[in-house]
């Protein structure tokens, strides 16, 4: 993106020049969460909880706080996995049909994030690709990416810590969540609330200590493909990898 596309985003983004939003016109709110087939294979995750080993000092975790790209065999667990799950999309309350509160902060409450997970090595769990289903705390598996963690690899521009990890999130943007309030400046917020996502992982995973490697060089067109998304209506905006 040349410079001159980025300040004409920022331009075209200022409350000046916006127009309606969807919810100053009376259109409906977007659903909470997108759908799944309930026929398709689910699993109830562990209630979240930090184990009693991994207590932390938080001042000593924020000096802590690296990007961490090399990782050990040792397989997460399926608590850890939820811990984290919980730490960085976790639902705290559901406003029926108008709002979600969680974990993580986000403009208007919008929440306009779905988080899949490739999973390399997590006890309990079939290697492949699943969605996370925040309002009732479960996965739901996704037909698998053809050629596996290569093909997510080589869509992360060949970043060994994608292969090598335990797990790789991925957190989607459904745009139009955030624009049925803001209209185009959802956008701005969409950048705003990841970066709010990915901190609390780094957070999180450093109470297990686990590393984490935040992700934002990625060939748009073929992320979203391994995930069969549009790339308008629904797109990757941010990953990171975890392992032990």
């Amino acid at each position: 993106m040349s410079k001159t596309t980025g300040q004409e985003f920022m331009l075209k983004t200022r409350y000046a020049y916006l127009t309606g939003s969807g919810q100053s016109q009376g259109a409906a709110p977007p659903e909470l969460e997108l759908p799944c087939d309930p026929a398709g294979l689910s699993i109830q995750l562990p209630e979240p909880e930090l184990l009693p080993d991994h207590h932390v000092n938080f001042l000593e975790l924020i000096e802590m706080r690296t990007s961490s790209r090399q990782y050990g065999n040792e397989p997460l667990t399926l608590p850890e996995l939820s811990y984290l799950l919980w730490c960085t999309q976790g639902v705290k309350l559901v406003m029926p049909g108008s709002a979600t509160f969680r974990t993580v902060p986000s403009a208007g409450a919008r929440h306009a994030f779905e988080t899949y997970l490739f999973v390399n090595r997590v006890a309990g769990l079939e290697a492949g690709l699943y969605r996370f289903l925040a309002i009732d705390h479960k996965l739901v598996a996704v037909p698998g990416i053809a050629g596996g963690s290569e093909e997510l690899t080589a869509a992360c521009l060949h970043q060994q810590t994608v292969k090598n990890s335990a797990v790789t999130f991925l957190w989607t943007a459904v745009a139009a969540r955030m624009i049925w309030r803001y209209g185009e400046r959802g956008y701005r917020y969409l950048h705003l609330d990841a970066g709010h996502v990915c901190q609390n992982l780094y957070l999180a995973a450093g109470t297990l200590h686990c590393g984490v490697c935040a992700i934002a060089a990625f060939d748009d067109e073929k992320i979203n493909a391994c995930l069969g998304l549009d790339g308008e209506r629904q797109f990757v905006i941010y990953a990171a990898t975890v392992g032990k």
